[in-house]
C-alpha cells in the first residue's frame, strides 16, 4: 500500500521530475528562469516541452492545455491532444517549446471590461514557469498568464505577478539599508483557509435557487441551527469523512499541501486549510482546490457549496488569507528578531503594512466585494465592512512607547529609541487572537478575514502587495538619503505610528459602538456593499499608485471596475428572476393547494356536525390567504423592479438600482414566502427545507 509520501505530487512536473527528466544544463537554465526571472531560449524550451510531454504521457495524459484564470473568477482551459500525423497513417505524440510557452485562446469571449471588442478575438496565454505544470483528467495543465493582442492583462495572474515583483523591488531596497547583502529576493506567501458546505445532491437538485445561484433564496429557520455550537470541531460524520479522505488524496497527488480539516460552526459547514505557499502558487492551488472539492463531492452523492452565504440565519463561508513576506534566505520579515537591529527591521516592515492598510483600506475592501460577500460581511460570523488592524496588547504597547518616547514596561522601563537603546525581544503568541478583526497580526503573519469562500485570492493579494510596496517605496525614498540612518529610522517609525494609529483596533469588531467610533471619530471607511466600494477603485490616489508600480494600466483598472460591477448586477438579476420563478411556479401553487385542502376540510366539518369548531381552519385560511396575496404582490413588485433595472445602461447606475430597489424587493418576497413555509404542512412544501439540507448528510 502506498503511503502519502509515495504518491504526493505524483501528478506534478515538479523539481524532482525536472531533475530526473532534464539534462543538467537544461535543468539549471530552467531553475534560473524560475528563481531569477531569466528568459528561456528556444533550445531549452523545446527540451523542457519534450520532457514534460514524455512525463505526461507516461502518466496517462493525452492532451495539454494552457490553464489560466480569466476575469470570470474561475479557471479556463482549451485542450489540444499531443497527436501529430505520421507519414504511414499512424500518429506520434509531439509537444514543442513554442506550444509550451505560448497559446492563443479567443480573447473576445471572456470578460474584458471594454479592453476587447467582439471582433478583436486574438489573445495570448504565456507560460508561468514559477508554477509547476500538473495533470488533471488526463490533461497536462500548464499554468499561464492571459493577455490581449495589445498586451493588456485579461486575467488575475498577470497583475498578481506584477504586484509580487513590485513588492520585491521595494523590499529589497529596505533590506539593503539594513545590510542584508545576501538576500536576492523577497516573496510573499499565503495560506488560504477554505470554508464550504456539503449538502445531499438529491436535495440540491430539487432546489432551483441552489442550482441557478449557489445559495438558498428562500428558507425558514429550522428548529435547530448552530445555537449549541455542537458542530464546531465535532466528530466528522462518516459520509463527510469519506469525502475528506478522497479529497485529500486527490489534492496530495497534485502537490497541494492540504493540512487541516474540521467541522465549522454552522451545520453542514466544514473547513480545509493548506500549508503556506508562494502567493502565485497558493492562488493556483486554491483555484484547483475549489474545483476538486466540487468534483469529489459529486462522487459521494454530495454537492460542495462555495457561496459566501448559502443559508440565511447561520454562518456563511469565508476564506482567511494568511499573508506574510519572506526572503529567499528563509527570513520571515514579519517575525520579531533576536537583536535590537533585527527588531528594528521587523518594526519597519510591520509599520509598512499598517500604513498600507490605512492608506488603501478602500482597495482591500473592494478586493473582496461581490454580491455573495455583501450578505456575509458585518454579520456576527465575519468581520465588519470597516477595515481595521489587530496587533494585540504587547505590540500595541511597543508602538505607543515609540510614539511617545516613553518607557516600555516589557523592557524594564527602557525608552524606545530604535538602534540606540535596547529594543526588547518580542515573543510570538503573547496576546489573544481576535476573530472579529478584518486584518489581524497572528505572530508572524497577517490574517485577512474578509474574503468570501468563492473569491479568488488573487484580487486581495494584488491590492495588499501593491499597497505594501507603496509604503516600502516611501520609506526607502526617505531612508536612502538620510545622513543618520538610525535617527531617520526611529523618526519614520514614530511618524507612521502617529499618522496611522487610527487603523489599529484590538477590541470587538462586532460591537455597534466600534462601527460608530470607526466612522465618526476615526474617519475610517464603511463601504457596506459592492456598489459602495467599487467606485473607490477609480479614485485618483488609487489609480496613481497602481499605475506607478505597474500593477495595472488605467485601462485595466477601468476594465476591472466595469467587470466587477457587471458581475454583481448579473448575479443579483439571476437571483431575482429565480425568486420570481420559484414563488410563482412552486411556492404559491403549493400554498394554494394547502389552502384548498383546508377549505375542503372546513366545509366538511362545518356541514357534518352542527356546532363543531372550525376555528383552526378559519384562522389558517385567513393567515394563508393573506400571505398568498402578499407573495403575489411581492412577486409583481420584484418583476417590475427587474424590468426597470434592465432598462438602465450605465453600469454604475444599474448597480445602485440593484442595491436600492431590487434587493429590498427580494427581501420582501422572501419574508412572505418564509413565513408561509412555517405554517404550511410539510408534505405540501415543494422543495427540501433548511432542516433537510443542513442535517441531511449523515
Amino acid at each position: 500500500m502506498k503511503t502519502v509520501p509515495d504518491y504526493f505530487g505524483c501528478l506534478v512536473f515538479d523539481d524532482r521530475v525536472m531533475k530526473a527528466k532534464l539534462s543538467t544544463s537544461v535543468y539549471r537554465s530552467l531553475k534560473r528562469t524560475i528563481d531569477e526571472g531569466r528568459s528561456l531560449n528556444n533550445d531549452v524550451a523545446n527540451a523542457v516541452a519534450e520532457a514534460m510531454k514524455d512525463w505526461a504521457v507516461e502518466n496517462g495524459a493525452t492532451h495539454f492545455t494552457h490553464w489560466f484564470q480569466p476575469l470570470t473568477g474561475i479557471t479556463a482551459e482549451k485542450h489540444d491532444s499531443f497527436i501529430s500525423p505520421a507519414p504511414d497513417g499512424r500518429v506520434i505524440m509531439e509537444f514543442s517549446g513554442k506550444e509550451l510557452i505560448k497559446g492563443e485562446p479567443d480573447a473576445s469571449s471572456f470578460p474584458s471590461g471594454g479592453l476587447r471588442a467582439t471582433f478583436e478575438a486574438r489573445g495570448y496565454t504565456a507560460w508561468d514557469p514559477t508554477s509547476y505544470a500538473f495533470i488533471k483528467d488526463k490533461t497536462l495543465c500548464i499554468p499561464t498568464a492571459f493577455c490581449s493582442y495589445g498586451g493588456e492583462a485579461l486575467d488575475k495572474k498577470t497583475p498578481l505577478l506584477r504586484s509580487m515583483q513590485a513588492l520585491n523591488k521595494q523590499a529589497m531596497r529596505i533590506l539593503k539599508l539594513f545590510g542584508n547583502e545576501d538576500v536576492k529576493c523577497v516573496r510573499t506567501s499565503v495560506g488560504p483557509e477554505q470554508e464550504y458546505f456539503l449538502v445531499d445532491k438529491e436535495m440540491y437538485e430539487q432546489r432551483k435557487d441552489l442550482r441557478f445561484t449557489g445559495r438558498t433564496l428562500f428558507g425558514a429557520k429550522p428548529p435547530k441551527g448552530q445555537e449549541l455550537d455542537d458542530h464546531y470541531f465535532g466528530v466528522i460524520k462518516p459520509r463527510v469523512a469519506a469525502y475528506m479522505a478522497d479529497l485529500n488524496e486527490e489534492l496530495w497527488k497534485l502537490g497541494i499541501l492540504a493540512k487541516t480539516e474540521h467541522n465549522e460552526v454552522a451545520p453542514a459547514q466544514h473547513e480545509l486549510a493548506p500549508i503556506y505557499s508562494t502567493t502565485n502558487i497558493a492562488t493556483d492551488h486554491n483555484q484547483i482546490t475549489m474545483e476538486i472539492m466540487q468534483k469529489v463531492a459529486a462522487k459521494h452523492g454530495l454537492v460542495c457549496l462555495l457561496h459566501e452565504k448559502p443559508f440565511a440565519g447561520v454562518n456563511g463561508s469565508g476564506k482567511h488569507n494568511n499573508w506574510s513576506m519572506a526572503t529567499d534566505t528563509g527570513v520571515n520579515l514579519l517575525t520579531p528578531g533576536e537583536t535590537p537591529y533585527e527588531n528594528a527591521q521587523f518594526l519597519l516592515f510591520l509599520c509598512a503594512v499598517i500604513k498600507a492598510v490605512d492608506d488603501y483600506q478602500d482597495l482591500l475592501r473592494l478586493s473582496v466585494a461581490s454580491a455573495g460577500n455583501d450578505h456575509r460581511l458585518g454579520a456576527n460570523e465575519a468581520p465588519p465592512a470597516v477595515v481595521s488592524v489587530f496587533l494585540g496588547d504587547e505590540l500595541t504597547e511597543v508602538l505607543e512607547a515609540i510614539e511617545s518616547d516613553a518607557p516600555y514596561s516589557g523592557a524594564e522601563k527602557t525608552v524606545m529609541k530604535l538602534g540606540v537603546h535596547v529594543l526588547p525581544k518580542f515573543f510570538r503568541d503573547t496576546t489573544d487572537r481576535n476573530r472579529t478583526s478584518p486584518f489581524a497580526f497572528t505572530g508572524n503573519k497577517f490574517e485577512f478575514r474578509m474574503l468570501g469562500s468563492a473569491n479568488s485570492i488573487a484580487c486581495t493579494n494584488i491590492m495588499l502587495n501593491a499597497a505594501v510596496a507603496e509604503s516600502l517605496k516611501s520609506y526607502a525614498d526617505r531612508l536612502e538619503g538620510a545622513e543618520d540612518f538610525e535617527t531617520a529610522l526611529h523618526d519614520l517609525i514614530k511618524k507612521t505610528i502617529k499618522d496611522h494609529k487610527r487603523i489599529i483596533f484590538n477590541g470587538n469588531g462586532y460591537d455597534d459602538a466600534w462601527i460608530k467610533e470607526a466612522t465618526e471619530e476615526r474617519g475610517l471607511l464603511n463601504l457596506r456593499t459592492t456598489p459602495d466600494a467599487l467606485p473607490t477603485l477609480l479614485d485618483k490616489k488609487n489609480v496613481e499608485m497602481l499605475t506607478a508600480h505597474k500593477i495595472f494600466s488605467e485601462a485595466e483598472i477601468e476594465s476591472r471596475y466595469e467587470i466587477t460591477l457587471e458581475n454583481y448586477c448579473k448575479t443579483v438579476n439571476i437571483e431575482g428572476l429565480t425568486m420570481v420563478d420559484m414563488a410563482r411556479k412552486e411556492i404559491i401553487p403549493a400554498v394554494e393547494k394547502y389552502v384548498s385542502d383546508i377549505a375542503t376540510a372546513y366545509s366538511a366539518k362545518k356541514n357534518s356536525v352542527a356546532g363543531i369548531s372550525v376555528k383552526y381552519e378559519e384562522e389558517m385560511l385567513k393567515k394563508l390567504s393573506v400571505l398568498v396575496d402578499e407573495m403575489d404582490a411581492a412577486v409583481k413588485e420584484l418583476e417590475l423592479a427587474l424590468v426597470k433595472y434592465n432598462t438602465i445602461t450605465d453600469i454604475t447606475e444599474a448597480s445602485e438600482d440593484i442595491r436600492d430597489d431590487v434587493l429590498p424587493k427580494m427581501s420582501v418576497l422572501r419574508i412572505a414566502c418564509d413565513e408561509a413555509e412555517t405554517i404550511t404542512a410539510e408534505e405540501y412544501w415543494p422543495f427540501p427545507t433548511y432542516g433537510d439540507l443542513l442535517f441531511g448528510v449523515k
